[in-house]
């Protein structure tokens, strides 16, 4: 089947195009598998989006390239990726693995597109590896448009609601400074997640509280 995928066209050595879709339960005891391919293709992704950013938005700030790097890093646009390029029905595991879903998999799906970005890298270049991220990240990238002017509480409030968990609850822990110039350190909590953020406003510190478990989503 994987003679026959279109990804197959990208590589003339077929064997690093087979390691970066070997997930780790078909070889338990061995590095002959993507996690290696999967650190490279991190970096690389990383610089690609980045270069892209500042190429193609040369009126955003670094705080807004920051955001769109974020989003568009993160394991559920590289599972996105994954999706389109129809991985799954390829990826290379136990039949154990596979009886147990991998081949829909969020973390294997994402973990081999970022191996197949780092196969990619050492059989053609950086500039192939940006121009394969260009074309297949694109549609992420216009919707990191509207993705970047969304502040951090309504994020993590439609994260919440798109899983069905009750809206993200703020709690103010102290106010601390002089009267006319008030810090506050505010904790939101949702679904088990805890995190506090401090700011010359409660919004401000609710907005980096929220933050801080955005960010804790998209490392899990």
């Amino acid at each position: 089947m994987l003679n026959h995928h279109p990804i197959r066209s990208l590589f003339d050595t077929p064997q690093l195009l087979e390691l970066a879709l070997t997930h780790p339960s078909a070889n338990k005891h061995s590095v002959e598998n993507y996690e290696r391919l999967e650190f490279l293709g991190d970096r690389v992704l990383a610089l690609a989006v980045s270069s892209l950013l500042y190429k193609n938005y040369p009126s955003d700030t670094e705080g807004v390239m920051a955001k769109k790097l974020s989003f568009l890093v993160r394991k559920d646009s590289l599972y996105r990726v994954a999706k389109n390029l129809d991985l799954g029905p390829v990826l290379i595991m136990s039949s154990n693995e596979v009886s147990n879903g991998g081949r829909s998999n969020k973390s294997a799906l994402a973990n081999a597109c970022e191996a197949l970005l780092g196969a990619i890298y050492l059989e053609n270049g950086f500039d192939k590896a940006c121009q394969f991220i260009e074309e297949n990240w694109q549609d992420l990238i216009e919707k990191s448009e509207t993705k970047s002017l969304i502040d951090a509480k309504s994020e993590l409030q439609e994260w919440a609601q798109g899983h069905g968990y009750p809206i993200p609850k703020y709690e103010m822990v102290e106010s601390y400074g002089p009267h006319h110039s008030l810090n506050f350190e505010m904790k939101v909590s949702v679904d088990g997640y805890v995190a506090t953020g401090k700011g010359n406003s409660k919004r401000t510190a609710e907005k980096e509280a929220a933050r801080k478990i955005l960010d804790q989503l998209k490392k899990e």
